[in-house]
């Protein structure tokens, strides 16, 4: 039923600009969000998949990426559409209203959205508030949810470290993993962290901060294969629980047409990139920590051919807004 009804709702929304849409949509689910749970869990019943990463039971192998759920305004809503895991944010120690409209653009022909958001969140202590309540009146969901955590924009590069620890810390015990986001294009300076140097004192920074709680890096599929291998080294070196690759592309290969749009491109264009990046990523890995592929995956196939080169998950995004709601749960099925 969802998936009938998708294309007329997607045309709707579609009528509207890409954020407000966003912005509507994440205002309706907040209102009820575990009602409109309730509503939907009928259709959307998929086989569970557990699989432990990290010391995490994900419900299945498709989650949803950062970025979709900044705030965590919808949290008890994600796992009823069958989404085995759910990462939220990015979120920063400081509140911030991100860069200047319009900066979210869907390209409905190619089925992708280039966006340069700048981590528009209303931070981490907004955010830790928001999950200790979801945990202590009894609504935290089924499955795994981690907090994705960026750098502030007025926070000097070289005071980074704190800026990260000051959010793991806020976060601690309320969110199941961090994601340490270096790799957004939106804020200036920030992929310069995915540096060895810099990475050599920030993942221990961030470590130390997150106690027991596993963290994850994430990793931009701009990087050269010998960078990108260099940050895996580096990062099982001093203790990462995992790493996800990758996140948006500032390159615009694939596009039918030009455009110059600035920001980062994810859905459809990106996965022959990503797709490449990853395999870099979980060869260089070699089992050593888990892998969870992103980038423009949107079929069944393209999970499978993941999931056999070694990673142990998918997230999905840009995919989710054009495919609809009825997407991870018809993924789960088809895996099944």
């Amino acid at each position: 039923m969802i998936d009938l009804t998708w294309p007329v709702i997607r045309a709707l929304l579609f009528q509207l600009d890409a954020e407000r849409a966003h912005e509507l949509t994440l205002h309706t689910l907040s209102a009820a969000p575990d009602l409109l749970a309730a509503m939907v869990r009928p259709f959307t019943q998929c086989p569970a998949q557990p699989i432990q990463i990290a010391g995490l039971t994900f419900r299945g192998p498709v989650g949803l990426a950062a970025g979709l759920d900044k705030n965590g305004l919808a949290i008890p809503f994600w796992p009823a559409l069958g989404f085995g895991f759910v990462e939220v944010g990015t979120v920063t120690a400081h509140p911030q209203p991100g860069n200047d409209k319009p900066r979210l653009h869907r390209l409905v022909a190619d089925r992708a959205i280039i966006n340069r958001m700048g981590f528009n969140n209303e931070g981490s202590a907004a955010l830790a508030d928001r999950l200790r309540k979801l945990r202590e009146s009894g609504r935290w969901p089924e499955v795994p949810v981690g907090a994705n955590i960026g750098k502030s924009k007025i926070t000097p590069l070289d005071e980074a470290n704190a800026d990260y620890v000051t959010s793991t810390e806020r976060l601690r015990g309320l969110a199941d993993w961090f994601t340490v986001n270096v790799s957004s294009p939106n804020t200036p300076g920030l992929r310069s962290l995915q540096g060895r140097d810099t990475l050599a004192t920030l993942l221990p920074a961030v470590l130390g901060a997150a106690g027991d709680t596993p963290v994850f890096l994430k990793l931009a599929p701009d990087l050269e294969p010998e960078a990108l291998e260099e940050a895996v080294d580096l990062a099982i070196e001093v203790g990462v629980h995992g790493l996800i690759a990758t996140n948006t592309t500032i390159g615009r290969d694939g596009l039918s047409a030009p455009t110059d749009l600035e920001g980062g491109l994810s859905g459809r264009p990106l996965w022959p990139l990503a797709r490449k990046r990853i395999e870099t990523v979980v060869n260089r890995a070699g089992g050593r920590v888990p892998v969870i592929g992103v980038g423009g995956v949107e079929r069944a196939d393209q999970v499978r051919e993941l999931l056999a080169l070694g990673c142990r998950a998918v997230q999905l995004y840009t995919s989710f807004i054009f495919e609809g709601p009825g997407l991870p749960s018809r993924l789960h099925r088809e895996l099944a």
